[in-house]
């Protein structure tokens, strides 16, 4: 058994309602916006005025994007890493800028990423390879067994244990979006506050769109045998948020593989208002050619709901 399943298995224990209950109180994560009551409101990407305080509104990411894979097998059965049924899983939260250029990887001091990707950023920089403790480590700190469970059933990785796709999404996008950077937290900042609301702010935005249900009102599931069109996806999709989201398809376009919702939104990330927009990237997926969205491997998925 790998040592993040027992670490996992740990947790899952000790998140038992009858042995927390009572014992733990758990701190408190979010910043100090105290200073943003006297700043203007708007949504990203959309003020007229230079935004004075980057920890009121995320500058110069405020084109937000909640990503999710349509992945069809984990490669780490073996270690008991599924798939949720009738579920996309989470793949992050990225700050886009407004003129659709983007930063990585901003902050080394909180780069937690074993195997960055990219390796080097555009500016010839490398990047630190990450080889401390696991973020879920960073997590459990903070006694959020419940964010744990969470992410261990709905943020999943292919091929790699899921905490390292964690790492990698904070590091090289929150470290990147400004309402997460740890000053916006005060002199009572504790180390990895920031990373803990990041992971609640990308689940937050995953729950508005719940893709597998929404394709399903529309008669549109996974099938080994049936195929769709790229504008069924589209319009059931803007049927049910207003806005076209990108569509990711790999095989030359005709294997659906993931989405992306963009928005901008009113207040910072963690808790403000997401406004939901048009894709500003071209899909990949063919828009004559038929497309599948194959079903799962069935040993690679179980029903999320149904666990602790």
């Amino acid at each position: 058994m790998s040592k993040f399943a027992l670490l996992s298995g740990l947790l899952t224990v000790l998140a038992s309602p009858s042995l927390t209950q009572g014992l733990v109180q758990l701190p408190n994560t979010y910043p100090n916006l105290t200073a943003c009551l006297n700043q203007p409101s708007f949504f990203s990407c959309e003020n007229t005025t230079v935004i004075e305080n980057s920890c009121c509104s995320p500058t110069p990411g405020g084109l937000v994007l909640s990503t999710q894979f349509w992945d069809t097998y984990t490669g780490l059965e073996a270690q008991e890493q599924f798939l949720p049924k009738n579920s996309w899983t989470l793949h992050g939260l990225w700050p886009d800028n407004c003129d659709g250029s983007f930063n990585q990887y901003c902050d080394f001091s909180r780069q937690y990423d074993p195997a960055p990707s990219p390796a080097v950023l555009p500016n010839g920089t490398v990047i630190p390879p990450y080889n401390g403790t696991s973020v879920a480590t960073f997590i459990a700190e903070f006694g959020r067994f419940d964010l744990l469970n969470f992410m261990n059933k709905y943020w999943i990785n292919q091929g790699a244990p899921n905490d390292v796709f964690w790492a990698h999404e904070f590091s090289k996008h929150a470290t990147c979006t400004s309402t997460f950077d740890d000053a916006c937290y005060g002199p009572d900042y504790k180390q990895h506050q920031d990373l803990v609301d990041f992971y609640d702010a990308a689940i937050r935005a995953y729950k508005q769109y719940p893709t597998y249900d929404m394709l399903a009102t529309f008669g549109i599931i996974p099938s080994n045998k049936t195929t769709y069109k790229l504008s069924q996806f589209q319009n059931a999709l803007k049927s049910q948020t207003g806005a076209i989201p990108y569509l990711g398809c790999g095989n030359n376009g005709t294997v659906l593989e993931e989405v992306w919702y963009f928005q901008h939104v009113l207040g910072t990330e963690q808790f403000g208002h997401y406004k939901t927009l048009d894709s500003v990237t071209n899909s990949t997926c063919s828009s004559t050619e038929d497309i599948r969205y194959y079903e799962r491997t069935p040993t690679s998925e179980r029903d999320a709901r149904l666990l602790p």
